[in-house]
């Protein structure tokens, strides 16, 4: 294969380099492209063709249903390993030797505790805030409490701004939706570990201990390993950018939370919750709704079946599917929102035309239905994903700050008014 592209405008041919992956992903160099031209610039709304850097954390082929983060499989991490191992791997590069692992976690442990103006934030929001809005404020304000900045030259200090946010982090989280509830805040345990303590804080109750229910702390394990890093997907993009002007992590973080928040992003797992709920408020007729999903004039569509990414299968809805089941089966839930999901997914996987299209239940769709049974609220699904993604978007930004990317500064093309004369108010 040539080493080169040509493109040629008019009479003039320019020549741009290939830069080749690891996993033999192929892209075009075309940062000189407007300095060599005089001005020409690509178009890819959306960014769908367009690579915003090179990065070494995870590898996804949508086409063959292929996700690694490090190297390493998503299945087999989701089977061997624990979250905090991954937040390791994808953080710093490497699973953690059982001594890295301990001190990682005891340093985190160090930094759990919030400074306590910010329950005077948190008591300023309504209790019908959105949970997203809450997560994102809060960890914003927490620079006004953290306010020197990281010296990304030095180890020291990237590593305790890593493990500030890691252990500052799930107390927000569980603050969030305590408000939300309108139970007490609260904190960990050094006893637990990194998710037991995410489950007390969220679900411990002042009257009462709270006792760790072993499968679905398992399944909240692997949901958060699921989640952890997905490539440059809206809200790592975002975090990236914000980066790159120099901002800090925490304030890289809660742009990320706030790109997270859309529908056609980490929102898609409340979606789907509404989507079950509306189709139980109209009789919770599955077939019924199965019908309107294939009906191309009808506006209805089916919220966690396929994925933009994945055109054959999402490897971490094969993987999440089993915990979901065992999570069923281990709380006998009896609601009828479930019972629809599950009508749902059996018509899906046996009905002709979303087989031949592969529209298969996807992790939002499972994340949703384990959420629902864990007692979650629907609008804290998106939380909990911001909660997985956290080593993700940690991991992405130390990445962009340690190659001292430059700022991100997209082109447009102008299609407005050409120069126009000034009219005096009276003339207009």
């Amino acid at each position: 294969m040539s080493e080169i592209a040509k493109l040629q405008i008019g009479e003039n041919t320019y020549e741009f380099p290939l830069v080749k992956g690891t996993e033999d992903e192929v892209a075009i160099d075309v940062k000189t492209l407007r300095g060599a031209t005089g001005g020409v610039i690509t178009i890819d709304p959306g960014f769908k063709n367009t690579g915003s850097c090179q990065s070494a954390i995870t590898f996804l082929n949508g086409e063959e249903g292929v996700l690694r983060y490090r190297g390493y499989s998503i299945e087999e991490l989701a089977e061997k390993a624990d979250f905090l191992e991954v937040a390791y791997l994808l953080i710093f590069g490497e699973l953690p030797t059982q001594e890295q692992l301990d001190k990682f976690y005891n340093d985190i442990l160090d930094n759990a505790i919030v400074d306590d103006d910010i329950k005077k934030i948190i008591d300023a929001f309504p209790k019908n805030s959105h949970p997203m809005g809450i997560l994102s404020s809060l960890t914003s304000a927490l620079t006004a409490f953290n306010p020197s900045s990281v010296n990304v030259d030095s180890e020291e200090d990237m590593y305790n701004a890593i493990v500030k946010i890691m252990g500052k982090f799930p107390v927000l989280v569980a603050w969030t939706m305590r408000k939300v509830k309108g139970l007490p805040l609260n904190y960990g345990s050094r006893k637990i570990g990194y998710v037991e303590n995410v489950m007390k804080m969220m679900f411990e109750k002042p009257n009462e201990d709270y006792e760790i229910n072993p499968i679905v702390r398992d399944a909240l394990d692997k949901l958060l390993i699921l989640h952890a890093d997905h490539e440059q997907n809206c809200s790592t993009s975002t975090v990236r950018i914000v980066g790159s002007s120099h901002a800090g992590l925490f304030a890289s973080i809660s742009a990320g939370i706030s790109a997270l928040w859309g529908p056609l992003h980490g929102g898609a797992n409340q979606a789907v919750l509404e989507m079950l709920e509306a189709i139980k408020a109209d009789g919770g007729d599955t077939k019924k709704y199965m019908g309107k999903a294939k009906d191309k004039e009808d506006p209805f569509r089916l919220m966690g079946f396929g994925h933009r990414v994945y055109k054959n299968f999402d490897p971490r809805a094969k993987i999440i599917k089993v915990a979901a089941d065992e999570v069923l089966d281990d709380l006998g839930v009896e609601d009828p929102v479930l019972d629809i999901a599950k009508g749902l997914e059996q018509e899906a996987l046996s009905d002709e035309y979303f087989v031949k299209r592969k529209l298969y239940p996807n992790v939002d769709f499972y994340s949703g239905i384990i959420y629902r049974a864990m007692d979650i609220p629907v609008e804290m699904f998106t939380v909990m994903f911001a909660l997985g993604r956290l080593p993700g978007w940690i991991a992405q930004w130390r990445e962009m700050r340690l190659r001292k990317e430059p700022i991100g500064r997209p082109r447009q093309v102008y299609t407005g008014e050409n120069y126009r004369p000034f009219v005096k108010i009276n003339k207009r």
